[in-house]
Formats: C-alpha cells, structure tokens, sequence
C-alpha cells in the first residue's frame, strides 16, 4: 500500500534535497523543518534581533514577549500544568550536564546511580563522570531479549542506597518504548531523583510529565522538527529547588559584589548569559505548527510507514534487525557485510540514513557489533522514500554479499 505524507509540502528542504537527488531518512538525528519555523526565524531577524529579560525598549519586549511564550507552549506541550517549569539550555546534552552539577551536593561516597543499558551518551556519560568525581556506584540496568530494561531487574537494582535514576523514553538505537512509568514508580518508592530523556520520545505523542511522574524531563528542539541548538528541561518545583547554579554571568545573577553574589531562582537562574533567543522563538512557532497536525492522523501514519519499513527490510536475505523497533525508525545489520561499506554504498545513491554506533557504543559493544545501519522516519517521510531506500540498498547488497 502506498503512503503519502499530507505534512510533506509543509517542510521546503525535501523539494531542494530531491533535486539535489537526495532521500532523507535520518530524522532520528536531526529532522528538517517546517515553513512556519522558517518564517519565524526570518521576522525575528528581519524586524529587530534583540537580547531577552534585559531591555525596555520594543525589539526587546517583543523578543522577552516571544520566548516567554515558547516557554509556556513548552510547559503545554509536556502537560506539565502548575507541577513544574521549562527551562531552556543549549541542547539536550547541555540539559544533562545542568542536571549532573547542579545536583552534584546531594551525592555521598557510595551512594547509587541507576541507568541503563541502553542509554545515549548524552544521558549516559554526565552521571558516568559524577559518579567518578564523587566516588559513587554506577548501576547498568540489563534489557531482556526486546530490547526493554527489564524491570523485574530493576526491582532488585533500585535500592535505598538510590539516589537518581536517569533512562530514555524510547531508544535511539533499538526503537523500543521504555517502561519508564514502572521505573519511575520503583526509584520514587526508595526517595531517589528521577530523569527522563524524551529526545526521541518527545517526537512521537504527546507526553504527559505529570503521569510519567519524573523529576526531569529532557528534549531537544531539533529532533521536533525545531531549530537546533535549543534543549527543553522540564522540572518538577520541588526537585528545580534542589538544583544549585552551574553556570554563572549575566542574567541569573540578582545581586553582584567583587567578593559574593546572589542568584535568581529557576527558570531564569539556569539560563546564564544570552540564551538562543531565535532558536527558542523557532521552536515556539515549531510547537504552533504541530498543535495544527492531527495527532492521530500522524501516529498512523507513522506506524505504517514503520511497518513497510520492518517488513521490507525483513524480507532480505541476511538481514538482522538490531532488536525490535516499535516506532518510526530500525536499526540493521547484514550477515558479512560491515554498516560502514554498507553507509558508502547508500550514500552514492543518495539515500541519507546514519551509520555506525549512534552515540551508544556500550549498547552496541554489548550486543556485539561493531556498528549498525538505523533508518528514521518523520512526519514527511513516504512510501516512496521507502521504495527508493529499498532499491538502493538491493543494489548495494548485490555488490556486498
């Protein structure tokens, strides 16, 4: 069956990247971006670039005006209602490294962090390095054979010697969803912080913050169809108060003298010195363009699409699978044949797909590879796309195997 997408004229960049004859499927990295966000970025900087929260004249009113509201169409689209706030960093990575400083008072010599095993370096090497500086235990929670932490590990792994726990929504890697409301559940019984990556969850439905009942949740604007260089952190009130500034300049401060300071409290507080003030007023108009998507016309859409994908890839000879993708991406294998020829072959023919170890090299270590091939999908993506990723990848195999 053929699918079109009805978003796909909304995102300009797949007409150029067509006739540069190029088929892009690699939104899990990075995913194109609509008109609407386009437009943004071009009156902002066509009618009066201005600093944000500092200025009392109009260029930086109408900026304050625009990014404050980011920050409640943010808050709304993580249904957080009055339980916490959205603060805005430089990416997603940078969120993490916030959280992993800012809550570095509250850790002991030998007190545990619990991750997974299956966590993207960005959630993973920030408690990694905590965890080395303040002498604490790192705890890995195994996956079973679908590729899900497995939460009967987990109830004996989260302890009273828990502090954090920190695991993805849905993997980069394997396209598994994460039982994440049952571990949140377990580290809360025992007192400790809870962290959500929603990088890729986030991109797919509409999260609620409140019933995942986490401390933090983490995004990235670029991976929702919004500019890059923005990260969305959510914070529950009371855990926010925890937090102690990492960053220091102008902005979070409230008072300043040569030899002491004082700090303004969150958001404001973790957002030192000139924020990405077009990229957050991007990913407002980014956020407007999507509550304009029929969510469920885009959730089936992208399932079926996912399962074209699935099937035509278990249809080859010599084709494995890395684990069992649920959602819009899938990443493989091929017996004999190493995923960075493969990745040459495929870009040749201008098929825009993401090799190699996908910033989760634990993961792949551990599953015995060496890298694997992921093909990701977003709102724009078609049957055609598929058909032409399929013939190039016969193509390439042809020569391979």
């Amino acid at each position: 069956m053929s699918l079109n997408s009805p978003w796909r004229a909304d995102f300009p960049a797949l007409d150029a990247l067509e006739r540069q004859g190029q088929t892009y499927l690699d939104s899990a990295a990075t995913a194109q971006k609509p008109q609407a966000l386009i437009d943004a970025l071009a009156h902002y900087y066509a009618n009066g670039a201005a600093n944000v929260h500092r200025a009392q004249h109009l260029p930086g009113a109408m900026a304050t005006q625009a990014f404050e509201d980011t920050r409640h169409k943010a808050a709304e689209w993580l249904h957080a209602g009055p339980s916490g706030q959205v603060l805005f960093t430089h990416g997603a990575t940078s969120a993490f490294n916030l959280l992993a400083y800012g809550l570095e008072h509250l850790f002991q010599a030998g007190d545990e962090i619990v991750i997974s095993a299956l966590e993207h370096h960005a959630n993973l090497l920030p408690w990694q390095q905590l965890a080395r500086r303040c002498e604490l235990k790192l705890v890995v929670l195994p996956l079973t054979a679908q590729g899900v932490i497995d939460t009967d590990a987990a109830a004996n792994l989260i302890t009273s010697r828990t502090r954090l726990l920190a695991v993805s929504q849905l993997s980069n890697v394997l396209g598994t969803w994460q039982p994440v409301r049952q571990l949140v559940a377990l580290a809360k019984a025992q007192g400790a912080l809870t962290v959500v990556d929603g990088a890729q969850g986030v991109v797919h439905g509409r999260h609620d913050v409140q019933a995942l009942g986490c401390d933090f949740y983490v995004f990235s604007s670029h991976k929702l169809y919004g500019p890059d260089g923005v990260g969305v952190l959510f914070g529950r009130h009371q855990a926010l108060g925890q937090l102690r500034h990492w960053q220091f300049g102008g902005e979070m401060v409230l008072q300043a003298g040569y030899h002491d300071a004082t700090f303004r409290p969150a958001p404001l507080g973790f957002e030192a010195g000139t924020p990405p003030v077009s990229g957050v007023i991007g990913l407002g108009a980014t956020l407007d363009y999507l509550n304009g998507v029929n969510q469920v016309a885009a959730a089936e859409h992208e399932a079926r699409l996912h399962e074209q994908l699935r099937a035509g890839l278990t249809l080859r000879e010599g084709v494995q699978l890395v684990g069992n993708p649920q959602a819009a991406l899938a990443s493989f294998v091929v017996e004999g044949v190493h995923n960075a020829d493969l990745a040459h072959l495929l870009t040749e023919q201008g098929i825009a797909v993401r090799a190699g170890h996908h910033c989760a090299i634990p993961l792949i270590s551990g599953l015995g590879l060496s890298g694997a091939i992921r093909v990701s999908l977003g709102l724009y993506n078609d049957s055609d796309d598929l058909k032409r990723f399929f013939n190039a990848l016969d193509q390439a195999l042809e020569l391979l195997q």
